[in-house]
C-alpha cells in the first residue's frame, strides 16, 4: 500500500515519462503517427498503476465500478482516435509544428497535462484508505459518470457513420445529434464531472485537498473543449461554420437555433436568449462572421420566423 499523495505523484511522473519518450521518438521519425495512440495508452497505465498501488482495491467496489467505467472511457477514445486518425492519414494539425522542436515539445506536453489532470479523480478513488459504503450520492453520480461515457461513444459512432455514408443533408441530425449540436463533447464533459463528485466518498469529506485538487478534471475539460483555440467547440464554430452558410444558410441558421449547443435537449428554441449564452455556453463567439464582418447569429436572425421543418428534411 502507497499513501495516495504519493501515487498521485508517481502517476505525474510516469505520465511525462510517456509523453516525453513519445515526443524524443516522434521527433526522429517526424511523425505524429502513434501522438494519440500514447494518450490513451498513458490512460490506462495510470488507471492499473493507481488500482495496483492502491489498498484493497480487488475488496472495494467504489474503486472497481470507478475503475471500470474509466477503462472504458478512455479504451473506446484510444480506439476511437487512432482510427480516426489512420482513416484520416494523419492529423493535419501537426504539420506545422513537426519540425519545431520546442512547440512540438510543448504539444506533446500539453497532453501530458491534460491526461494527467482528467485522471485525477480516478487515481484518487483508487489511491485512498477510505472503504465506504455507496450512499444515494454515489449511484448519482457512478451512474452519471457511465451515461457520460455512454453518450459520448454514441455520439462518435453515429458521426462516423454518417460521415461514412456521404454527409446527407450537409451536416450531421442523426440520432443524438438531432438534439445537440456537439454531444460528444457534452458526454465528455459530464462524465467527468460526475467522476469528481464521485470520488467524494473516497476522502475525508469536504477538507479533503485531494478531491478539491480533482476539480480540475471537469474545469480543464470544459476549458479545452469550450475555450481552447484549434480544439472542441471552438474549432467547430466561429469562421469554420461557412461550409455550413454558404451550403445551407437558413436551413443551418434554423438548426442552430433549435438545437442545443451540448445538452440533448427538446425545446431549446424557446429557452431565452440570456440562457442560452451563459448556462447553456451557446456563446456569441461561436457565432460565424463573414468575411465583411457582418454577424450570422442564427438565433438572431430567425426569430421572428415561424417554426419549419426544412433542418428535418436534411436528415437522412
Amino acid at each position: 500500500m502507497t499513501d495516495s499523495w504519493v501515487v498521485l505523484g508517481i502517476s505525474a511522473a510516469i505520465t511525462v515519462g510517456i509523453q516525453f519518450c513519445g515526443f524524443v521518438v516522434a521527433y526522429i521519425l517526424k511523425t505524429e503517427t502513434f501522438f494519440d495512440i500514447l494518450g490513451g495508452i498513458n490512460f490506462l497505465t495510470l488507471g492499473v498503476y493507481s488500482a495496483l498501488a492502491g489498498p484493497n482495491w480487488g475488496e472495494d467496489s467504489r474503486k472497481i465500478a470507478c475503475s471500470v467505467i474509466f477503462f472504458c472511457s478512455r479504451l473506446w477514445l484510444l480506439l476511437f482516435l487512432a482510427w480516426r486518425a489512420y482513416d484520416r492519414g494523419g492529423d493535419s494539425r501537426f504539420e506545422e509544428w513537426i519540425d519545431k522542436f520546442w512547440t512540438f515539445l510543448g504539444v506533446w506536453m500539453f497532453q501530458a497535462v491534460w491526461v494527467f489532470v482528467i485522471s485525477l479523480p480516478v487515481v484518487f478513488v483508487n489511491s485512498s484508505s477510505y472503504n465506504t459504503d455507496f450512499s444515494a450520492f454515489d449511484y448519482v453520480t457512478i451512474v452519471g459518470f457511465g451515461l457520460g461515457v455512454l453518450i459520448e461513444a454514441i455520439a462518435d459512432i453515429q458521426k462516423a457513420r454518417w460521415v461514412k455514408a456521404g454527409r446527407q443533408g450537409g451536416f450531421c441530425q442523426v440520432g443524438i445529434w438531432k438534439y445537440s449540436r456537439h454531444p460528444n463533447y457534452f458526454g465528455e464533459i459530464l462524465q467527468w464531472w460526475e467522476a469528481w463528485g464521485f470520488s467524494f466518498g473516497s476522502g475525508s469529506g469536504w477538507n479533503s485537498a485531494q478531491w478539491w485538487i480533482g476539480i480540475l478534471s471537469p474545469l480543464v475539460t470544459i476549458q479545452i473543449l469550450l475555450f481552447t483555440s484549434g480544439t472542441g467547440v471552438a474549432n467547430a464554430n466561429g469562421k469554420n461554420l461557412k461550409r455550413y452558410y454558404d451550403r445551407f444558410p437558413d436551413e443551418y441558421a434554423e438548426y442552430r437555433k433549435s438545437t442545443s449547443i451540448l445538452i440533448p435537449m427538446i425545446g431549446y428554441r424557446y429557452v431565452p436568449m440570456i440562457l442560452k449564452r451563459t448556462l447553456f455556453f451557446d456563446l456569441k463567439c461561436y457565432e460565424y462572421k463573414t468575411e465583411d464582418g457582418e454577424e450570422q447569429a442564427a438565433e438572431e436572425k430567425i426569430e421572428n420566423s415561424p417554426p419549419t421543418n426544412e433542418a428535418s428534411n436534411l436528415v437522412p
